[in-house]
């Protein structure tokens, strides 16, 4: 899957999620991009809302909590400016439908939360964009997931959009996510179920592990979410978010991580060629045998470096005459043997 100049399966793809963890302060929103592009991460995500389209008035405690945090329009295409310019890809998830038709001209990508992955007319509209689109699978069972999939997949045919991408990422939507419940084995019944699709991990567990060893079990994105501190307000996402220094922690890992999976080719490794005749052995004399002597098995023992012949070639070995003698541990020559 390709998102802005970058391709998924090339290497993960990391989003660190801001989400809400301005918390209404665009100065720290800006801030918090610059943080992400220190941090070395690949891509950037927001939400983007207009609270009385997706929260009920009468939930007077959320609507108000998530009323404070709006940012405007004109604010949201700053941070996607500000983004771009320093390296980063910059995505957002829609809350509401006015958001999704505002956010078409700003992002690189789209993401669907946990939430909305059964919200079909929003799934249709950003289907209708025509742009990469991750979603994520809380709440879904596979046949969920699918549907989404087929969904999004066909609007892409009918409307001759070609195959955009989609992002398909296992996550859990509980905050924070217990370790026993993270089930990153879940990845792997996707991968298989979903080869067209990138699939990913969206992390809610607290630290770091759980998406490094995504990256373990093959994870072509990760989102992790994005906090200046975790002791920055009681909003409940700072406490299960990364702040800059482990989300730096977090790259430099999913990095290793990937470097160590390295390229799958089953063969000796070019850093092995010098050491390999060092430590292979050769087919060596057990006593000291006198020229003329008949080689019998007996007569064999395997020893370092291996410079003479392998052991398999016992057979071109056993029952030859010597025509020099050799000492103890001399390895045989085919020159010495008739």
């Amino acid at each position: 899957m390709r998102i802005g100049n970058l391709e998924t399966a090339d290497r993960a793809f990391v989003i660190a999620e801001v989400g809400n963890n301005h918390e209404g302060d665009f100065g720290l929103a800006r801030e918090m991009v610059h943080l992400a592009a220190d941090a070395g991460v690949d891509a950037v995500k927001f939400q983007t809302f207009r609270t009385e389209q997706f929260i009920a008035r009468d939930d007077e405690v959320r609507f108000q909590r998530l009323k404070g945090f709006e940012l405007s329009h004109d604010q949201f295409a700053e941070l996607g400016e500000e983004a771009r310019k320093v390296g980063l890809i910059f995505i957002s998830t829609p809350l509401d439908m006015e958001s999704a038709a505002f956010l078409n001209e700003h992002v690189d990508a789209f993401k669907i939360a946990s939430s909305d992955n059964n919200f079909w007319p929003l799934i249709d509209h950003v289907a209708g964009t025509g742009k990469p689109m991750i979603f994520s699978t809380g709440l879904a069972d596979l046949d969920e997931i699918a549907a989404v999939r087929a969904r999004v997949t066909a609007h892409w045919q009918t409307t001759g959009s070609g195959n955009p991408g989609l992002g398909i990422l296992h996550c859990v939507s509980a905050y924070p996510t217990p370790p026993e419940a993270a089930n990153l084995r879940a990845m792997t019944v996707m991968q298989a179920a979903l080869p067209d699709c990138a699939v990913g991990y969206s992390d809610h567990t607290q630290g770091i592990d759980a998406a490094v060893a995504a990256v373990a079990m093959g994870a072509q994105i990760v989102e992790k979410h994005f906090t200046i501190a975790h002791d920055h307000s009681d909003f409940r996402d700072h406490q299960l978010s990364a702040d800059p220094a482990e989300m730096t922690e977090l790259v430099r890992r999913i990095r290793l991580t990937e470097t160590l999976l390295g390229s799958g080719t089953v063969g000796m490794a070019e850093c092995e060629q010098d050491n390999a005749p060092l430590i292979r052995r050769s087919i060596a004399a057990r006593r000291p045998l006198a020229a003329g002597h008949t080689v019998t098995a007996d007569d064999l023992i395997w020893v370092r470096p291996g410079d003479g012949m392998a052991p398999g070639a016992e057979a071109s070995v056993i029952g030859k005459t010597l025509q020099t003698s050799l000492n103890t541990g001399d390895r045989f020559v085919p020159a010495a043997l008739n």
